[in-house]
């Protein structure tokens, strides 16, 4: 087992993947920027390096800083979070070049399952439908309006090396090729160090389904069921639960099945998803594979009981794999809203600042995955997540309505935050009904007023 991880991260994942290792006596240590030295993870973890200034590119991003960081805490293993260089195969490679073991798929893999449109091409080999678009990134704008004519509009400008909802454009004409095809391939080269971008056809309302596999290199593969990802907004999830109130066993069974064989097919090792959309129909489409933790990855553990991060530590130390199919039981039902630091009220413009007055939920099936505290300041610099709410219970229904209770008892000043926009949502007609898709959050009314989907 390891002695040390570093964690390549900032955060609540940071602190997340610090609390396990606590729990199976590895030591931590934390990387942070100028901007972050007050953070919990520096606190928390036994020791802490600065690798850089607060842009992303200077510290978080910086490949030579975090592995020459990793060499002098004398870390023997890195674990990579989410975002910034988690899917990243130049960073893998680098780990594992100088005596480090990423904790992550191999850096062939994430070649292969990280970049998305060789992750298509791959599947599609395999027989399993994918969205309808092209199987290799773009090189110019004329090819760009080509494949888009060749598709028809609308089409998805899409960045094949990262996710989070970034470097993602929805394009309806010629006319807003050009602009899309340079503003997502900026925005992707900026989050991911990738600025590369595939196009694809724009499905009309459909679901967004990832499920969560687990693999070793020993070829045991397992799926633990779905997460339901489809209230969006600007391409980023905020609400997701598990199990979806759409899918029915035999989805679900088949669903998984083709998860798992798509794990095989990239000889993928450690925790990861495979992302679909569903139609209507109940017809699925393979999307894409992030190899990564997710940042909903805690449903899944409220329903499984699992430990997802202890499990990617135990595969990368190369322990097999003690869980089979048959073994993993679903129990329950779990929510997780994505609270941010913005303001709902304003197109969701991102609100950094000092936190005063912090109130967090508690209670009977209440989960905060958090590094927030009070005084803390929240950057300008990074995403604006900061917490994770998470509620379980026995039913859909008694999971929303404890979900609503505990963002009720949700109290910050100093910063708007999202939370009260979660509370309306989840009074929604279309919401309680199970009757979401993708593009939910156009037809809900975000004021004060409460409407269903349509």
């Amino acid at each position: 087992m390891f002695k040390k991880i570093l964690i390549a991260n900032r955060g609540e994942i940071s602190l997340r993947v610090i609390r396990t290792c606590k729990e199976m006596g590895i030591r931590t240590v934390a990387v942070y920027s100028d901007a972050d030295e007050t953070s919990l993870p520096v606190r928390y973890a036994d020791e802490a390096l600065n690798i850089g200034k607060p842009l992303s590119r200077k510290s978080y991003l910086n490949i030579d800083n975090i592995i020459q960081a990793a060499k002098e805490s004398g870390a023997d293993a890195v674990h990579p979070g989410y975002g910034f260089l988690a899917e990243n195969h130049s960073f893998a490679r680098a780990c594992e070049e100088n005596g480090l073991v990423f904790i992550g798929p191999s850096h062939r893999t994430i070649a292969a399952a990280g970049d998305k449109s060789a992750a298509r091409r791959a599947v599609s080999d395999l027989g399993i439908p994918v969205i309808p678009g092209g199987l290799d990134v773009v090189r110019s704008e004329a090819e760009a309006i080509a494949m888009a004519r060749d598709l028809g509009y609308p089409v998805m400008i899409k960045a094949a090396g990262g996710g989070g909802g970034r470097g993602i454009r929805v394009v309806n004409d010629d006319s807003e090729l050009g602009w899309a095809l340079k503003n997502a391939s900026g925005e992707a080269g900026a989050a991911f160090a990738n600025p590369d971008v595939y196009v694809e056809k724009y499905l009309e309302k459909p679901r967004h389904i990832e499920i969560q596999i687990l693999g070793d290199k020993y070829g045991n593969y397992v799926h633990l069921g779905e997460r339901e990802c489809s209230i969006q907004k600007r391409y980023q999830k905020l609400i997701e639960e598990t199990p979806s109130p759409f899918l029915d066993q035999d989805l679900r069974r088949r669903m998984g099945e083709t998860a798992v064989q798509v794990a095989r097919a990239v000889e993928y090792v450690n925790a990861g998803t495979v992302e679909f959309l569903v139609d209507k129909q109940k017809r699925f489409y393979f999307m894409e594979i992030n190899s990564r933790i997710q940042v909903e990855h805690p449903v899944t553990e409220m329903v499984t009981g699992e430990d997802l991060i202890a499990r990617q530590i135990l595969i990368a130390a190369g322990h097999e794999l003690d869980l089979r199919q048959e073994d993993v039981n679903l129990n329950g039902w779990s929510i997780e809203c994505r609270i941010n630091a913005e303001d709902p009220d304003d197109e969701f413009m991102p609100c950094p600042g000092q936190i005063h007055g912090l109130i967090l939920p508690s209670g009977p099936g209440v989960r905060v995955d958090t590094h927030i505290y009070e005084t803390y300041e929240v950057p300008p610099y990074y995403d604006s997540l900061i917490c994770k709410l998470v509620v379980w219970a026995n039913t859909r229904n008694m999971a929303i309505r404890r979900m609503g209770r505990a963002l009720s008892e949700f109290q910050v000043e100093g910063i708007k935050i999202t939370a009260p926009f979660h509370a309306r949502v989840l009074k929604d007609a279309g919401f309680i009904a199970g009757d979401i898709n993708t593009r939910f959050l156009e037809t809900f009314d975000g004021g004060n007023g409460i409407r269903g989907s349509e």
